[in-house]
């Protein structure tokens, strides 16, 4: 119990892993999969890089993708 007399609240988050792609740059594809996280999850707190790589076509880096482990925080 803290001085106030209110109960210390306490929450619980998951983590869902998820992968964008952008042709663009690992800016715009980690911006991409955040921005889409935000439409399915609520409360969405942070997200982490787990791994990036890069798609080529003759030489030439076509695609970048990032897997992004996105942490929300779960409704009472």
């Amino acid at each position: 119990m803290n001085t106030h007399g209110e109960e210390d609240q306490m929450s619980v988050a998951k983590i869902s892993e998820i992968s964008a792609t952008s042709t663009k740059s690992f800016e715009d594809a980690l911006a991409q999969g955040i921005a889409r996280a935000n439409k399915t999850l609520r409360n969405v707190r942070s997200g982490w890089i787990k791994e990036q790589q890069v798609r080529v076509t003759k030489g030439a880096i076509t695609e970048y993708q990032v897997n992004v482990l996105v942490t929300f925080v779960i409704d009472d």
